[in-house]
């Protein structure tokens, strides 16, 4: 059993103690994002913040999480998000939603944002009148904030019977891809792609059609990601 860390101090100790440093250069290599990164192996990471989570109650886990973040190192940042991710938090989630939140403007890097997004869309699942936030994202400057609106709605391109609420919110998802499309950026490309994939599974007549009025704006990497599913 892991001893539970009762500061940041103590939680990056124990993740040093798992570090590599060859698995930590190649990380820096991947990910091109000049910060630390300690070389810790993704499912010793994922075990480190499971434990931690179950062992903590939320004011605890929110404090570590926070330390975390602030070191922005690497496996720190996924495992801050890690700390949060739980699909019921009782009796009041507002605090975990504001502090994923907060950690938005330092999106930089695909995994981060990624990890930080999966812990959101808990939330946004807990409470879908949450959307309006997101829809505020879609017109942000920020590629890397357009891009977390269609990372945390993934949900509801996953359902395969969507409630009249959860499928508003589909179609209301497909009316940002349709925007975004109109961008060349490379990342909000790839994120469209991703969602209409996963919601060929589910509903490919809708993908069908949002490609055939759309497709000649996406670019062919994501155009071939999107039909991936489809025959």
């Amino acid at each position: 059993m892991t001893t539970l860390p009762q500061s940041g101090a103590e939680a990056l100790d124990l993740l040093r103690a798992h570090g590599d440093a060859e698995r930590a250069k190649g990380l820096a290599e991947h990910h091109k994002v000049p910060r630390d990164y300690l070389g810790v192996a993704t499912g010793t990471l994922g075990n480190l913040a499971q434990e931690w989570r179950q062992g903590l109650d939320l004011p605890a886990r929110l404090a570590l999480a926070d330390d975390l973040w602030k070191t922005n190192i690497f496996e720190a940042r996924i495992a801050a998000a890690k700390l949060l991710t739980q699909a019921r938090i009782r009796p009041d989630d507002g605090a975990v939603w504001e502090m994923l939140l907060s950690w938005m403007p330092d999106f930089d890097s695909w995994a981060i944002a990624d990890q930080v997004m999966t812990a959101a869309q808990k939330r946004l699942v807990a409470d879908p009148s949450r959307i309006e936030t997101v829809a505020g994202w879609t017109t942000s400057d920020d590629h890397w904030i357009k891009r977390a609106a269609m990372i945390i709605a993934l949900p509801f391109a996953k359902q395969n019977h969507p409630s009249e609420g959860e499928l508003a919110i589909r179609i209301r998802v497909l009316g940002w891809a349709a925007a975004y499309v109109q961008d060349a950026d490379w990342t909000l490309q790839k994120s469209v792609a991703w969602w209409l994939r996963d919601l060929s599974k589910h509903d490919p007549e809708r993908v069908q059609y949002f490609l055939s009025n759309h497709a000649r704006h996406m670019k062919p990497f994501a155009r071939k990601e999107a039909a991936k599913h489809l025959t």
